[in-house]
């Protein structure tokens, strides 16, 4: 009778895999790297990541931004900045622009969008848009320091900071060539000079330039609370600095063409615009955890507190990961 019982139960068991996979239309292989994770599967999470669902938005899709409850999605091929419910995916509004949106920060209220010789400022709650304020030529990247907006002025090798309640220009401050994208360390702000092929640290508070450092075409910068990282786009790969000295902790390679990044609180995320996939590295010790498929040409990424958001800007799609 035990051997019955055993024989059933296993039967069960293996009926029960069966019908899983099939209804979820996958399979329990996982890469080689990677091991069995049982609480993942009874949770039905079969994998630490995946390319999950897509949802249409508007033309070349290419910066993205949390706001706690939507995410934002610029559209430059287009001229329009879409607003999609993170839950559903749902489109709550499209902002159609004369510029040519590219990057995007959330300040606790408001959505900013540099574009052409501008930014605009988008009430996160209605879509309204408050005001376009000026700024330098080719405003591209932005960032938001608590207090103040930093937009970067590509073809003026500048970046501006502006006051976020009012938009005016508190400081003009002469970086490296061609700037291109920012991030906030909690004291300065860095900014990549692509052209240059350095990134420069500035001081938030009074707009002094602490340090520049070479890094070979820098594209995107994440900071993980410690440390910043910063895609090296033609050198494929993504380099962990020390943000109190520049003291460079890892070099870590990442398959072709990467750009945007971003952090998760325990992992940083790389899109391969040229390979079509994500690389999700651990922060602690940079080891690759994977490599995951995109649709083509993933650019920005975002976290919105529990999924990965990449914009597809060749699909004209994003996806939640």
């Amino acid at each position: 009778m035990q051997q019955v019982a055993q024989k059933l139960r296993r039967d069960y068991l293996v009926r029960a895999t069966v019908l899983l996979t099939v209804a979820l239309g996958v399979t329990l292989c996982q890469s080689a790297s990677a091991q069995t994770n049982y609480n993942q599967i009874a949770l039905l999470r079969w994998y630490p990541a995946s390319n999950g669902i897509s949802f249409a938005v508007g033309t070349s899709p290419y910066g993205i931004a949390f706001d706690g409850a939507n995410m934002w999605v610029a559209s430059y091929g287009s001229h329009s900045i879409t607003k999609i419910r993170a839950n559903d995916g749902a489109t709550l509004n499209t902002i159609p622009f004369t510029g040519s949106p590219y990057y995007l920060a959330f300040d606790g209220s408001n959505i900013w969008a540099p574009m052409g010789n501008v930014v605009a400022k988008i009430r996160a709650r209605d879509a309204t848009v408050l005001a376009t304020y000026p700024v330098g030529n080719y405003a591209f990247g932005v960032a938001f320091d608590g207090t103040n907006i930093w937009v970067t002025n590509g073809y003026d090798n500048t970046v501006n900071k502006l006051r976020a309640s009012d938009g005016a220009i508190l400081a003009t401050i002469p970086v490296g060539a061609f700037p291109s994208y920012l991030a906030f360390d909690g004291s300065n702000i860095w900014v990549s000079n692509t052209n240059g092929s350095s990134v420069t640290q500035v001081r938030a508070s009074d707009g002094t330039v602490i340090n520049t450092f070479s890094e070979s075409v820098p594209a995107g910068l994440a900071f993980d609370g410690a440390n910043i990282w910063i895609v090296n786009e033609y050198a494929n790969t993504v380099t962990e600095r020390r943000v109190s000295d520049g003291t460079v902790l890892g070099r870590f390679v990442c398959p072709y063409e990467p750009y945007g990044i971003t952090f998760d609180g325990a992992n940083i995320w790389v899109g391969n615009y040229g390979a079509n996939s994500v690389s999700r590295f651990r922060v602690s010790d940079g080891t690759l955890l994977g490599i995951y498929p995109t649709q083509a040409g993933p650019i920005g990424l975002a976290f919105d507190g529990a999924n990965i958001w990449v914009t597809n800007t060749i699909s004209g799609t994003v996806s939640k990961m």
